[in-house]
């Protein structure tokens, strides 16, 4: 299991909390010299997808990590990235009445808010992550919900920007993108892709990522090499989805392109996204440092419930990883913590 030394990060944080709150005989520093400082709180994690899956296993990690250092009672439901599903398992949850739930964010606003009022109304703290809930953070930061992880509209804009530029795309060029629109929240990413390349002149075809599509690895095989074959002159392939950026490589190679033959870019890194990047089929890949999306949350919770403070917004940031930089990352990918 992973285990990284956070020592420094969750005493400073415990540190600045125990000066600053107003409770009346909180415990010392010294007395919770065993790091153990989250043992009563029990919390529902949302890793997102399917168990052991590219990108989720990152963020489960991240919880996992954050567990052991604060000692937290962490409770992980995978969701295999479906939005129904999400929303049903948050119900799930709220009736179990924990602490704190933290939850994936992707079926929107809008289907989350007569949950999130009810969990809110029982006194359950809840926080989000890997896709912003502007609404319900807005209405219920004060109480602890807060929001980890990149802005979906600015990661999908800097990662087709950076495809413009490295590609040398030009006006009239065609691209593809891949991607979710038709989720409201998280299809921003996929939006913002799109709009960067349009705004170059750039034309850009479509694909609605098919919710089948991450377990039928031949049914992605079949979308890729259909729309390559019949596109003969698409430049670049943006995959708004870490499992399908994963799979770039044997995507390219079904369809018998060689490396550099069709500028691919994608999001997170996995260590077969790393190898991809080494051989030379995935050419750009923006990282949001998922390990942190894991993490943060379960700390976000406990300084909630323990100490009052609000909710926090932490943009886990748009590094572009190409051959240039992915011999310091690949290591990390393969510990799953990039």
């Amino acid at each position: 299991m992973l285990r990284i030394k956070w020592a420094a990060l969750v005493c400073t944080v415990v540190l600045v909390a125990l000066l600053f709150s107003p409770m009346a005989g909180a415990p010392s520093v010294a007395a919770q010299d065993d790091g153990k400082w989250c043992s009563d709180v029990k919390i529902i994690f949302f890793p997102g997808g399917p168990e052991g899956g590219v990108f989720a296993i990152n963020v489960y990690n991240g919880a996992v990590q954050a567990a052991a250092d604060l000692g937290a009672d962490v409770e992980y439901v995978w969701s295999d990235w479906l939005s129904e599903k999400m929303i049903s398992q948050f119900k799930s949850a709220i009736a179990r009445n924990p602490d704190g739930i933290a939850i994936m964010g992707h079926p929107g606003d809008d289907a989350y808010t007569e949950s999130i009022d009810r969990a809110v109304a029982k006194g359950i703290i809840v926080t989000s992550q890997n896709t912003e809930l502007s609404k319900n953070q807005a209405k219920y930061s004060a109480q602890g919900f807060g929001y980890v992880g990149a802005s979906n509209y600015s990661a999908g804009l800097n990662l087709g920007t950076a495809v413009l530029n490295r590609a040398n795309l030009k006006p009239g060029d065609r691209a593809m993108v891949w991607g979710l629109l038709n989720e409201p929240s998280r299809g921003l990413r996929t939006k913002g892709a799109i709009e960067a390349m349009e705004k170059g002149g750039v034309k850009v075809d479509y694909i609605e990522i098919s919710p089948t599509v991450n377990s039928d690895a031949s049914q992605g095989i079949a979308i890729f090499t259909s729309y390559v074959v019949s596109h003969k002159d698409v430049k670049a392939i943006i995959l708004d989805h870490g499992a399908l950026t994963a799979t770039a490589p044997n995507y390219m190679k079904s369809a018998r392109k060689n490396p550099g033959d069709i500028f691919i870019a994608g999001f997170d890194l996995s260590p077969s996204t790393a190898k991809g990047i080494k051989e030379g089929y995935i050419n750009a890949v923006l990282d949001q440092q998922p390990f942190l999306q894991g993490y943060l949350p379960i700390l976000q919770i406990y300084l909630t419930k323990r100490y009052g403070f609000s909710g926090l917004h932490v943009d886990t940031g748009a590094a572009i990883i190409d051959k240039s930089n992915i011999d310091l990352i690949a290591p990390l990918a393969e510990k799953g913590i990039r």
